[in-house]
């Protein structure tokens, strides 16, 4: 067996060698596979951009299982992206409210506000107190997540409260 001359696929004449030689097959491959609603030449033109990404650790005796193993998950991925999206147009859509424009206008200026208080928070505040109130953690999780005991995750966000507090009624 003897040794490849190139080990990777980061010189151009070989990337380009790999691109004439696999590009029409890929298209073909994912075409057929998927149809051109999610534009296979796009998918083909991104699995090579992966493959210049990491064009050193891929030799190009790999490359064509790469590329095409690329591609495929790329489509994948717009296949699931279109299920979101039909799952979400499906879904009946507000038509009309019962606020009123001036409420509509307090609660924006409402989620202004409390915009500026949380940046005028500390990073440490900020990061737990939106870990407990946006994602839902509870305190020993936190706690473990950031290295700190639970009293410690209690002050910050006891503390980033009180600033809200002080903070939004000011504003």
């Amino acid at each position: 067996m003897t040794n490849p001359i190139h080990q990777n696929s980061c010189e151009e004449h070989v990337f380009s060698a790999l691109f004439k030689k696999h590009s029409k097959n890929l298209h073909d491959f994912l075409y057929y596979k998927f149809g051109s609603q999610l534009n296979p030449k796009d998918k083909v033109q991104d699995a090579f951009i992966k493959l210049w990404d990491n064009c050193a650790k891929v030799p190009p005796e790999k490359a064509k299982s790469f590329l095409f193993t690329t591609a495929n998950n790329l489509m994948l991925n717009a296949v699931a992206h279109q299920k979101v999206v039909l799952r979400h147009q499906q879904k009946p859509q507000k038509k009309s409210t019962n606020e009123s424009p001036e409420f509509v206008l307090e609660e924006k200026q409402y989620s202004e506000k409390l915009q500026k208080a949380l940046e005028n928070l500390t990073e440490a505040q900020r990061v737990a107190f939106l870990m407990n109130r946006a994602e839902g953690k509870r305190f020993k999780e936190i706690a473990e997540l950031l290295d700190i005991s639970v009293k410690a995750v209690e002050k910050r966000i006891y503390g980033a409260l009180k600033k809200l507090r002080e903070d939004i009624e000011e504003l």
